[in-house]
């Protein structure tokens, strides 16, 4: 593909046969981010065209517990409605198993309910099996619930943001797969996007601005980021059916000589456990029968009792799936007319399920500096650098956290030397 003169005399033409104007932003990848960013956008005037090679709804072992700062992101955004009609379950805090005994972590209280008189009254960090509390803390007349967050299955909740998206009459959704990005001639500027769509062959649109939200298997990411990501385990992942949990209302982690686990309902009849398997076991494991052998000699055992039965169901079902578990620091975006956003540009471990928080919060501080008031123009690509220098480093006063956070309780909780020394640089230095 021949590079671009400008947007109007381009040898690559609009789907129509046109040289039409440009849209607004287009946005490559329609999962959490880039759904959330085309409705937010569009909102503020803008017009979008949203890329997804494939619409049906998506079908994942992870994306599926969002954490309450996550909901809070969505609430800002005016997206909570995405949460509802999916069977999504309320997560108020952990239920930590190690070696036999349990704690459990409730979320932090909000606000305060008067006239508690329904039997909610609780006490924080009470043992399992404690259903009619929830994490509700107790005082005389009043009772102060806890920020909730919710589970669900991935691609219910994906098929709603888009749902929303495409009620906006501000954005076009199409099915294509996104093949390289298209740069003005001369420079390394980005003007939109050349596609394939099937039988249509190829097609071309061009925008002001190119979002990048194509996930933790980016294409275009090596072309503008600075770090390649490192993965040196696979979460391994079971839907079980009906399982018998020690509460309702909280996730689970187990904890013993090996790699965490964990454990939470994505729906009323189904419960997702994820087990985590470094490289240099599941190597082991594979001359020695298996990672199912390794499951069932090594995570069963240390399971609540409740759970054992159906993981071994799950098991002979052949129900198992893989996703690596990458760290990814992030990147600083330089390039006119393009951005990464999402797993594109920055992951870390999903022990803490922190990864579609992270990507929400980013929407919300995208609104904020790419709004009209402060870029009244997408075309002009020096103030879109300038706010996404401010980007980068506004978003580590959120995102620090949850990427520390993540990264060290994982080392903390595996065993010593599994863990190689590219996840224990949780501090880049500036890009």
């Amino acid at each position: 593909m021949s590079a671009l003169t400008d947007l109007k005399s381009a040898n690559c033409r609009a789907p129509d046969g046109s040289k039409s104007q440009p849209y607004d932003v287009l946005i490559i990848g329609a999962g959490i981010l880039g759904c959330a960013a085309a409705v937010t956008l569009a909102r503020q005037g803008r017009g979008v065209i949203l890329l997804e090679r494939n619409l049906k709804e998506p079908d994942r072992i992870v994306g599926e517990l969002l954490q309450p700062g996550g909901v809070a992101a969505l609430e800002k955004l005016v997206m909570r409605e995405c949460l509802e009609g999916i069977d999504a379950v309320p997560v108020k805090g952990y239920q930590v198993f190690y070696k036999g005994e349990s704690s459990i972590f409730w979320y932090p209280p909000v606000g305060v309910q008067e006239d508690c008189t329904d039997g909610e009254q609780g006490v924080s960090g009470r043992e399992s099996g404690d259903d009619d509390d929830l994490g509700v803390v107790a005082s005389p007349g009043k009772a102060k619930r806890r920020h909730e967050g919710r589970s669900f299955h991935h691609g219910k909740f994906v098929m709603k943001l888009r749902e929303m998206a495409g009620r906006d009459g501000n954005v076009r959704i199409v099915e294509a797969t996104a093949k390289e990005l298209l740069k003005r001639e001369g420079s390394e500027q980005v003007v939109g996007v050349e596609c394939s769509t099937g039988e249509k062959g190829k097609q071309c649109y061009f925008a002001h601005l190119t979002i990048v939200a194509d996930g933790q298997a980016s294409k275009f990411r090596t072309q503008y980021a600075k770090h390649a990501p490192v993965a040196r385990s696979k979460f391994w992942g079971l839907e079980l059916a009906d399982a018998e949990l020690p509460s309702y209302g909280l996730a689970y982690g187990v904890i013993g000589d090996g790699p965490p686990i964990l454990i939470y309902q994505i729906g009323t009849h189904e419960t997702r456990i994820l087990i985590d398997v470094p490289n240099s076991i599941y190597d082991a494991a594979s001359k020695t029968g298996g990672i199912k052998g390794h499951i069932r000699t090594n995570v069963i055992p240390t399971l609540p009792k409740s759970v054992r039965p159906m993981v071994e169901t799950a098991l002979n079902e052949g129900r198992l799936r893989p996703m690596p578990n990458s760290w990814l620091p992030p990147s600083m975006n330089r390039t006119a007319g393009v951005i990464l956003l999402g797993d594109a540009m920055n992951m870390r471990h999903p022990l803490t399920g922190s990864g579609m928080t992270a990507a929400l919060n980013d929407v919300v501080l995208l609104r904020q500096l790419l709004s009209p008031q402060n870029v009244p123009s997408l075309s002009d690509t020096e103030a879109i650098l300038t706010q996404m220098r401010t980007f980068h480093w506004k978003r580590k006063e959120f995102n620090m956290s949850l990427n520390i956070l993540a990264q060290a309780l994982y080392c903390l909780f595996v065993a010593d030397g599994i863990i190689p020394s590219p996840f224990l640089s949780l501090s880049q230095g500036p890009p």
